[in-house]
């Protein structure tokens, strides 16, 4: 998620108003979403107890990979019945956290999944994936955001640093990040969700259609049907005791 400072006549508080949301605002989350509730046309996250108001989006830098791995993960998501993807979901993590993260994926919380859709229709506690777009190495989504995500269970972090036209795909072990291999051929393989195959150099290329071509291997792979079963037994399992 890109961010700035946002001194728009739309998010100006009016009298008798919450103060407007500005990038840098030490807040709990409460307070945040209180604040983000009253203002307008504003997009905004919360990470380790900070705002960030995100900036205006350069196609190439941000819309252009954003589109790109959206349709990548759809795809895997379409061919996987138990799990669940989102755009740009508010997630309630914690009492400092509430990030937009680019993209989600997540097994459905009837099949084993962290996550949940809690009364108010948000998201709460780690999604399985979290995806997102950053600029380079000096972006808080390595840095801050990447610590929210560890501290509170995303089990594997995907962030494509696109002025360095590189990937970073992180797994979580024993509390740490630690990051996926990449093959010869530039293919990282999540571990978490079988047969998701990332090619790198098709994105960076922009060549969404190659990409999906490199998946489709991992979609027919006895390891994704393995997992395609796996998650359709906790489902039933799941519904029985509801019935009971």
């Amino acid at each position: 998620m890109t961010s700035a400072a946002d001194n728009s006549a739309d998010n100006r508080s009016q009298p008798g108003t919450f103060p407007p949301l500005a990038s840098g605002d030490r807040l709990t989350r409460p307070e945040f979403e209180r604040r983000y509730a009253a203002a307008r046309n504003v997009r905004a996250e919360l990470v380790e107890g900070v705002v960030y108001v995100q900036a205006a989006i350069r196609h190439q830098q941000h819309g252009q990979p954003h589109a790109l791995l959206s349709g990548w993960l759809s795809s895997y998501f379409m061919a996987t019945h138990g799990t669940d993807v989102g755009d740009a979901s508010t997630l309630r993590l914690d009492a400092d956290n509430e990030p937009q993260p680019d993209i989600l994926l997540r097994i459905d919380s009837a099949c084993g999944g962290a996550s949940s859709i809690d009364a108010e229709g948000y998201l709460t506690g780690p999604p399985e994936l979290v995806v997102e777009i950053a600029a380079s190495t000096a972006s808080y989504d390595l840095h801050d955001k990447l610590n929210a995500y560890r501290r509170n269970g995303v089990q594997e972090y995907l962030v494509w640093r696109v002025l360095d036209d590189a990937f970073d795909w992180f797994v979580l072990r024993k509390g740490r990040y630690e990051r996926l291999p990449v093959t010869e051929t530039g293919v990282i393989h999540s571990e978490l969700f079988p047969g998701l195959w990332l090619d790198t150099t098709a994105l960076l290329r922009g060549d969404l259609a190659a990409a999906i071509a490199t998946l489709k291997p991992g979609l027919d792979s006895p390891e994704h049907a393995a997992f395609c079963q796996r998650l359709e037994e906790l489902r039933t399992k799941e519904n029985s005791k509801d019935d009971r």
